[in-house]
């Protein structure tokens, strides 16, 4: 008897262009969502646009976080029930935008993802990432029922947060073998859907990358559909697995090494160029991943980083201790083959 179910659960809208950050209110006019929203947002795009989203709504309610903590998120979760929001607006970078995912998730209202820089994929995705300690937590949250991605908004944005999202894209090459391999190996379940989106997004963003170029909004336009892709295939899937393999767990254990030291889009596309020669070995993918990065700009070496060699070897070595996910890492990576692959391909 077959007995097997999915739910997939997907933005509803998605508004992508110059100037749609004008066009939020007409976005979520047909959605399912009561009352005024709650404007989550930081400094920088509060003074850049704030007016702009709150003067669309009536009375619609404010709050600033400066950091991604779950402290942040029950502050959030607060000023919403204070305020009888009836949605919630992530309106900024990856911290307001996650913060007000984790928030509406738990109050079990609305949220309306307002990117106003490309920096990952967790614009669309149904998960949140909030450091805590020296580790960081990426926690489940239902996806974003609207999208509004401005790219005038997003071609103003600082170009490195730009070349971050390019890597985070770029290195779903690695994860998805990674997530073909548990398959094989441990018969973790995979979705073919998924999979193959996840891998076709990193390919034109690989493919694109000679064109992707500092202030143009046709570059922001590319890789802001890159990273809806690459959340959609998240939500088909029900897991982060389409983007997140063994580059990710690398990124993760770097910030418990060296937190704050590089952007965590930049960490796992270096990542993503190890773990591709771990795959593939030296005729792989990994050539066309690091000269993909290094067309945008994107850091390729640990120096590139801000780390030094022994940070990036620790990193590969324990990486495997971060959770329970099978990738190419198995059981560890001896000392002397991560030194060994860390030089043939550069990153040291």
């Amino acid at each position: 008897m077959f007995d097997k179910t999915t739910w997939i659960k997907l933005p509803r809208n998605v508004l992508v262009g110059h100037g749609v950050v004008d066009q939020l209110a007409d976005a979520v006019a047909e959605l399912p969502f009561s009352g005024s929203p709650l404007i989550v947002t930081s400094p920088t795009p509060k003074r850049l646009v704030g007016d702009r989203v709150c003067a669309q709504f009536d009375d619609p309610a404010t709050v600033t976080v400066s950091e991604a903590s779950f402290a942040a998120v029950e502050r959030v979760i607060d000023a919403a029930r204070e305020t009888e929001a009836g949605f919630l607006v992530g309106l900024g970078g990856g911290k307001p935008v996650d913060i007000a995912k984790m928030a509406s998730d738990h109050l079990g209202r609305g949220f309306v993802s307002v990117p106003t820089a490309a920096s990952h994929d967790g614009i669309v995705s149904g998960r949140g990432s909030v450091p805590e300690g020296d580790t960081r937590h990426s926690v489940a949250a239902d996806p974003p029922l609207a999208v509004v991605a401005d790219t005038e908004l997003l071609a103003e944005a600082p170009w490195e947060l730009t070349t971050a999202g390019c890597a985070d894209i770029i290195s779903n090459y690695t994860a998805v073998q990674d997530w073909q391999l548990a398959n094989r190996l441990k018969n973790v379940e995979y979705s073919e859907y998924a999979g193959a989106l996840s891998q076709m997004t990193a390919e034109m963003l690989v493919d694109s990358a000679d064109s992707i170029k500092p202030g143009l909004e046709e570059s922001c336009w590319i890789v802001v559909k890159a990273l809806v892709s690459s959340g959609v295939a998240m939500s088909i899937a029900g897991s982060s697995r389409p983007a997140s393999g063994a580059e990710h767990l690398f990124s993760h254990q770097l910030d418990r090494i060296a937190p704050g030291r590089a952007l965590h889009g930049h960490q796992v596309g270096v990542g993503s160029i190890i773990t591709a020669y771990l795959h593939s070995g030296p005729k792989g993918q990994w050539r066309n991943i690091r000269d993909a990065l290094e067309s945008i700009d994107a850091p390729t070496t640990a120096s590139d980083l801000g780390l030094t060699a022994d940070e990036v070897l620790e990193a590969l070595t324990t990486a495997h201790e971060i959770r329970d996910r099978y990738t190419i890492l198995g059981d560890g990576v001896d000392e002397r083959a991560a030194e060994e692959v860390a030089s043939v391909t550069g990153v040291i």
